[in-house]
């Protein structure tokens, strides 16, 4: 179980981590995170804590597989919480392949959304360094002339 001080209750929250945060999105699901945020409701100067929530929709399957989603989910998110910078709105979108998805895949797809988000390659980044994307330098004889030797 999530502690309280770390659930995403708030729709005011969820709208703030889905429309203002970064996105990562996998087969089995889409992670939203809203890095470092204040939050307004909280009392003092102190740190707030990392807050999460989930959203499982009837697609992912009946009220038995959405609740078995949500709790996976909670339960894998509460064991990375400490790698997500303090103050973060962090929403979970289980998309409809989850229900049938075991525990290590749902597993899998959270830490490669999370690694993407908290200091992976951004989207469109080109980590091979060429200017074409297509993973191969140009042609080294001849500049004018692309990766495949034709002229562009």
């Amino acid at each position: 179980m999530l502690p309280t001080e770390n659930r995403l209750r708030r729709r005011e929250d969820f709208a703030t981590a889905v429309r203002r945060g970064r996105r990562a999105g996998r087969p089995l699901l889409v992670v939203h995170c809203r890095s470092g945020s204040t939050d307004p409701h909280a009392a003092g100067e102190c740190v707030p804590p990392t807050r999460a929530g989930f959203v499982v929709s009837k697609a992912v399957g009946i009220a038995v597989v959405r609740n078995k989603v949500k709790r996976r989910l909670r339960h894998l998110l509460r064991d990375r919480l400490d790698r997500l910078p303090a103050g973060s709105l962090v929403v979970v979108r289980a998309l409809p392949g989850a229900g049938t998805a075991d525990h290590d895949e749902l597993a899998r797809d959270l830490d490669a959304a999370l690694e993407r988000l908290l200091g992976g390659a951004p989207r469109g980044s080109n980590p091979t360094g060429d200017a074409t994307g297509s993973g191969r330098a140009a042609d080294p004889r001849n500049p004018g002339r692309g990766p495949g030797g034709s002229a562009q």
